[in-house]
């Protein structure tokens, strides 16, 4: 099996950004749902948004800008706002921002709260009119949420030291954009329960069998990480326990993600789909809700962990990638004070 595809998400709810190669750290790749989008209530609370309830969410696509001099702290990424009718319209935002000044946000996502960093106002309008409600965004800096699952895979590291940095990268840059490593605690950003999401693309054969007149469904839909190609049989990705990249970098797959009404989503019209690819969650809650601690829930991929002896590592498109240990049984997903994971 191979990496065949590596996507991070600089906006949690907002569409994807494909890299070639990434560094893996304990919390994501370096970029990932940093950020997160929050409507302003009448009453001046806040609610977070993801994209299955705000399905514009999908018209915004982000593109990461590195500077030529390698200093990623520099770096910004554009977020193009494509409306279905009109012009688009962009915005460029700092991958790290400065935090110093900026008004501290509490978000709570899935029973675990962190702070955050409101932006300056020249985001929150960006968004706010094209979204055509007031909305800000927010930051997270290195306040990581906790996570809640009570199974706990904390590995000890090894003594093998890390491979290289990618070359737009160095230690020290890389600490102050993810934050510490060595959190005796799991952490993870804006991301709902684990830092990585993990999906075989072979597994889409038995998606496309449900469709009808050769209609394609798209795997970006289910918003991976890193999707694998080459494996054996549909579904077999259930009982992956831990991954091997290029016989160094280890991937514990730990628990089942559950799938919401997000994989109805028209991505070309920012609204719910129509026709098979918008009653996809129904076709795949005939067969596919295999996991009892999500029981209303179909399964599709592996929400997953870095091993402590892996951060730092450098992962790309086309690496070699091993199960180096599977599950007998399929995993029983868990969250603290939580039956089902609310979406």
């Amino acid at each position: 099996m191979k990496i065949s595809k590596i996507y991070t998400y600089p906006i949690k709810g907002i569409r994807e950004a494909e890299l070639n190669s990434v560094v893996v750290t304990q919390h994501g790749f370096p970029y990932d749902r940093r950020y997160m989008l929050l409507q302003v209530l009448e009453d001046g609370s806040l609610k977070n948004m993801a994209i299955a309830a705000y399905p514009a969410m999908s018209r915004y696509i982000p593109n990461l800008n590195f500077p030529q001099d390698g200093d990623v702290l520099k770096g910004t990424f554009t977020v193009t706002f494509k409306p279905q009718e009109g012009d688009a319209r962009t915005v460029d935002i700092p991958l790290r921002p400065k935090t110093e000044s900026l008004e501290r946000v509490e978000v709570t996502m899935h029973r675990s709260p962190t702070n955050a960093y409101k932006m300056p106002e020249q985001y929150n309008d960006f968004f706010s009119s094209t979204f055509g409600f007031a909305c800000v965004l927010v930051y997270l800096g290195t306040d990581m949420r906790k996570v809640l699952m009570s199974t706990d895979g904390n590995k000890q590291a090894s003594a093998a030291a890390p491979s290289s940095w990618l070359s737009s990268l160095s230690s020290k840059a890389t600490q102050l954009v993810v934050g510490g490593a060595g959190d005796p605690d799991r952490r993870i950003t804006f991301a709902d329960c684990a830092p990585y999401l993990v999906v075989s693309d072979k597994s889409m054969d038995d998606v496309h069998s449900r469709m009808s007149d050769g209609e394609q469904y798209d795997i970006v839909k289910f918003r991976p990480n890193i999707i694998v190609t080459g494996a054996a049989e549909v579904w077999e990705e259930d009982f992956w326990a831990e991954l091997t990249i290029n016989g160094t970098t280890k991937i514990e797959c730990e628990h089942n993600c559950a799938r919401c009404r997000s994989l109805n989503i028209d991505f070309a019209t920012g609204e719910p789909g129509t026709g098979e690819a918008g009653s996809m969650l129904k076709k795949l809650a005939t067969n596919r809700r295999v996991d009892p601690g999500m029981k209303w829930s179909p399964v599709f991929g592996r929400y997953s962990f870095l091993h402590p002896s892996s951060e730092g590592h450098a992962i790309k498109v086309g690496d070699e990638v091993v199960v180096s240990r599977r599950n007998d049984e399929r995993t029983k997903f868990d969250w603290e004070g939580l039956h089902t994971l609310p979406k």
